[in-house]
């Protein structure tokens, strides 16, 4: 039965990129669904905006976030169609100097990502634009969801990490002075993180990325994919390099600082709607009670 359900996951994941492929205003009126079906998220995102950002106007941020989301959704359902000659109308470079100086160092570039804009469109489109690069992701835990899209996210050249293997692999990457993009956004158990400053919270977060850093020196360059609504695409901005110390604490924490500030600059671009407070060091209450 999990398996027909997983099957039946896939069928209509498909459809509904299919659909949007051809509509793409329709993922707007999906999301809206969405937000409408799973009241939890919206409910999510109010308790993390409470306690991050109090006395923002709410409503208006997370209407935004639902609204990145079918950008990302568009996007993918696009990919098939977007190449080297028609990727500028989708998306333009800035700051891209940090990235070429980076390189010239030679020991690599580890992009610090997020789920902030539009985060499958900007590996994606760094591919066709610059080179291939490497990406560390999570596996879908639905086999068959998780082919497609592997499949949509390899089609610009990319290669696709799992993060139960991938460390020998992003070694391998550095040491050839390519980019490996990893998102460090994402709540951490306490096994595996630090507790650092996160809009004045502690925030527990994972220490291998400024591990990486250090074991192999490379550039960390903070990028993001975010939308401009004067132009009507995305910006793929990338920061300046991150001084990493050695100290996996602290280079974590100047990580997060980083993009703690670019979400302040667009707080309706971030997906607010994850538990990101959710590890809570002993003897806390959990915030989400």
């Amino acid at each position: 039965m999990d398996r027909l359900k997983q099957r039946a996951a896939y069928l209509a994941a498909r459809l509904l990129l299919r659909s949007i492929a051809c509509a793409p205003p329709l993922a707007f009126f999906y999301t809206r669904l969405l937000d409408l079906a799973i009241p939890r998220l919206r409910r999510v995102g109010r308790r993390n905006l409470s306690l991050a950002l109090p006395g923002a106007y709410q409503p208006q941020i997370l209407d935004g976030v639902f609204r990145g989301i079918a950008r990302v959704l568009i996007a993918l359902s696009q990919f098939p169609r977007m190449h080297k000659d028609n990727i500028a109308e989708w998306i333009r470079y800035e700051g891209y100097q940090h990235f070429e100086q980076a390189l010239q160092r030679g020991k690599g570039v580890l992009f610090a990502t997020a789920h902030l804009g539009n985060w499958e469109l900007s590996a994606f489109a760094h591919a066709l634009m610059s080179a291939p690069m490497h990406v560390v992701v999570r596996p879908l835990d639905n086999p068959y969801l998780d082919a497609m899209v592997e499949r949509l996210r390899g089609l610009s050249g990319n290669h696709i990490l799992g993060k139960k293997d991938f460390v020998r692999s992003i070694l391998k990457a550095l040491h050839n002075n390519e980019a490996v993009g990893i998102l460090v956004d994402q709540n951490s158990s306490l096994d595996e993180g630090v507790f650092v400053d996160f809009f004045g919270l502690p925030a527990c977060t994972g220490v291998s990325f400024a591990k990486l850093a250090a074991r192999t020196q490379a550039a960390v360059i903070p990028g993001f994919a975010l939308w401009s609504e004067t132009e009507r695409k995305h910006i793929l901005r990338f920061y300046p390099p991150v001084p990493m110390s050695g100290d996996a604490a602290a280079d974590t924490q100047a990580i997060q600082r980083q993009l703690e500030g670019v979400i302040r600059e667009y707080p309706d671009q971030w997906l607010w709607i994850h538990r990101r407070w959710k590890t809570r060091p002993p003897g806390d209450n959990s915030l989400y009670q």
